[in-house]
């Protein structure tokens, strides 16, 4: 055991769990940007814009995320972390505009109609009254899927992006028996099972409030 849990290791794999953190963390805060502007787009345009926004979200939601990860890391010149970024963000931007799309069709029209009522413009009334009350509705699910994309960072190993799990496959690569190899991603699993428990704890909880 303690050749594979020596410091040497657990520096590594904790180097590799922190480009996890940064991928997951960058990729969940630009896909809540982009989905909110995807939503917004597909729920209240009519035109080009609103065909557009229907058509990558049905696109990405409906094709594999692997399939976006090699596609970025291998068509776009750009550093292996920028790539994995791109590639959660382009893809978990979809999932994120459906969340919200549900929060705001979850307002009662008598809101928009108060609303208007009151002289508040279409942007106004988004701005102060629709989009407050659909992201509160929609923070266990966007926690929800966070767990998910902390979970898919394990795909970018496939394009030798050490995260986590990549640190823990090339550390696997110095092993000679299936014991150490059993320890190691008996380790892996315990860590992930702790991070995405406990969001998913905080999930109940807000479920709960709100």
């Amino acid at each position: 055991m303690s050749q594979v849990f020596n410091q040497a290791n657990l520096l590594f794999l904790l180097n590799g769990m922190k480009l996890t953190l940064i991928i997951a963390l960058i990729s969940i805060v630009l896909s809540i940007f982009f989905g909110t502007i995807l939503a917004i787009l597909r729920n209240f345009s009519n035109g080009i814009l609103g065909k557009v926004s229907t058509v990558y979200i049905e696109v990405f939601r409906n094709t594999p995320l692997l399939l976006w990860i090699l596609s970025i890391r291998f068509l776009v010149p750009i550093p292996p972390m920028y790539s994995g970024i791109v590639s959660f963000t382009l893809f978990t931007s979809a999932v994120m505009a459906e969340i919200l799309r549900g929060g705001m069709n979850s307002v009662s029209d008598g809101q928009y109609e108060a609303a208007y009522s009151q002289g508040f413009s279409k942007l106004q009334t988004l701005k102060y009254i629709i989009l407050p009350q659909s992201f509160r509705s929609c923070i266990p699910t966007f926690l929800s899927q966070s767990v998910t994309v902390i979970k898919d960072t394990s795909f970018l190993w496939v394009v030798g992006i050490e995260e986590f799990t990549g640190k823990g496959m090339i550390i696997m690569g110095s092993f000679k028996s299936s014991y150490q190899v059993f320890l190691l991603f008996g380790a892996l699993a315990a860590t992930y099972f702790i991070i995405n428990f406990a969001i998913s704890c905080s999930v109940r909880t807000i479920k709960t409030v709100y």
